[in-house]
């Protein structure tokens, strides 16, 4: 049995991360059976080295190995290319074609994302996986197929198998074991190590020095969350060895080629897409002040009305008490018949009319409809902006679409 560093030499993998070496072991020590394995980890993090590793070290390594990548075939032809099909089996089906498990007999299968497929291809795959069986598409003739079958998926298993994407029984025939492969982030150690690899690599390809990083650039680099693995250093190390003519990389330098604060955020976000109108963050943040505003004026205004229907003294002074506790703080109420005026007391202030800045009157048929307001402010910035849409939408926080949109719904 060749030893992990023969291995890593052999098949270009860089590293000494406890993870990394625990994920080759496992398949060294199953690539001489004909056991199904499931290679699992996140997107570029070289899934495709250890289907790669198992068919050289068995003893199929003679016969073919084909990869294919499930979530590149449409699903109305990988049924085809997977098991063949016959001639005249579907409009374009010009000859008899033998799919991959049929060429591949004898030889190893690696399924890429294979939590892609569909369900009814799931099926046939794990009749193939039971009993060697497939038949091809428009035929009723069943073949035999002798083939090792390694997947791989980025995909969590478990929570496709709940929302019912993948067959919980194929699932467990692809994993009688499992090999998963650590993100890069969790290989601090090896992160220097194959930037090194690739700015030689590419040093040698553009026929240029070898780029280097001082070490506050290392530093920066090994704290990087990297969301897109090696394939994304890989990315970096080529762009830098292009782009840059001094080949020693500062931090600074380091920093223009990292994008900001690297995120292990999935980039589908579950839940429905908002129909709110109000589709920015500054958007929302405005209805929320509307509402505000709007509960606010609702509450003086239920004040004021208590107020005119009560005249006993008692009841007066209970809402007095009231409202100077919403208030949270001492104040004074002054009615009039058509206003209501809060204003809070302040000893240095003589005449608070005139001198406190702070008082507030709020007439009680002042219109409390958001969309009201949400005019007034449109038709205030167009003035304000001599009717320059860009400038009235910048100054109001939307978008010009959204302006637009709100400019024909209000016929402004």
């Amino acid at each position: 049995m060749e030893s992990l560093q023969v291995i890593k030499q052999r098949f270009g993998i860089i590293g000494n991360d406890l993870h990394l070496n625990r994920a080759l072991e496992k398949a060294v020590r199953v690539a001489p059976t004909d056991i199904s394995v499931l290679v699992t980890g996140e997107s570029g993090v070289g899934k495709e080295n250890i289907p790669k590793i198992i068919h050289a070290l068995s003893h199929r390594k003679h016969a073919k190995y084909i990869a294919v990548n499930c979530g590149a075939i449409p699903e109305g032809t990988i049924d085809s290319e997977l098991f063949g099909h016959e001639k005249g089996a579907f409009t374009g089906a010009t000859a008899s074609r033998k799919g991959y498990f049929e060429v591949a007999d004898g030889g190893t299968i690696f399924l890429d994302e294979v939590g892609e497929l569909p369900l009814t291809t799931q099926v046939r795959l794990l009749r193939v996986l039971e009993n060697g069986e497939f038949i091809k598409v428009g035929s009723s003739q069943v073949q035999k197929t002798n083939v090792r079958i390694v997947a791989a998926t980025n995909l969590k298993m478990h929570d496709a198998i709940s929302k019912g994407k993948f067959r919980e029984d194929l699932y467990y025939r692809l994993s009688t074991i499992e090999i998963n492969l650590p993100p890069l982030r969790d290989r601090m150690g090896d992160i220097h190590l194959l930037f090194r690899k690739f700015a030689s690599d590419f040093a040698q390809k553009y026929k240029m020095p070898t780029v280097r990083l001082t070490d506050e650039a290392i530093k920066i680099l090994n704290n990087y969350g990297f969301p897109g693995n090696i394939r994304q250093l890989k990315n970096i190390a080529e762009q830098i060895s292009v782009v840059e003519e001094n080949r020693l990389i500062s931090a600074a330098k380091i920093l223009e080629y990292l994008p900001s604060k690297g995120t292990n955020l999935p980039s589908i976000v579950n839940g429905e897409k908002s129909k709110s109108d109000f589709a920015s963050e500054r958007e929302i943040m405005y209805k929320i002040l509307f509402d505000m505003r709007n509960d606010i004026n609702d509450l003086k205004k239920l004040t004021l009305d208590l107020l005119k229907g009560n005249d006993t003294g008692k009841v007066q002074e209970e809402n007095k008490q009231l409202i100077q506790k919403i208030y949270k703080e001492k104040s004074f109420i002054e009615q009039d018949e058509n206003e209501v005026e809060v204003v809070r007391i302040n000893e240095n202030y003589n005449n608070l009319d005139e001198d406190y800045p702070f008082t507030e009157t709020i007439d009680a048929d002042e219109s409390l409809s958001i969309q009201d307001k949400e005019i007034e402010l449109i038709k205030k910035s167009l003035e304000r902006n001599n009717g320059k849409r860009k400038l009235a939408a910048k100054e109001l926080g939307i978008s010009e679409r959204t302006l637009y949109r709100k400019i024909k719904q209000y016929d402004l």
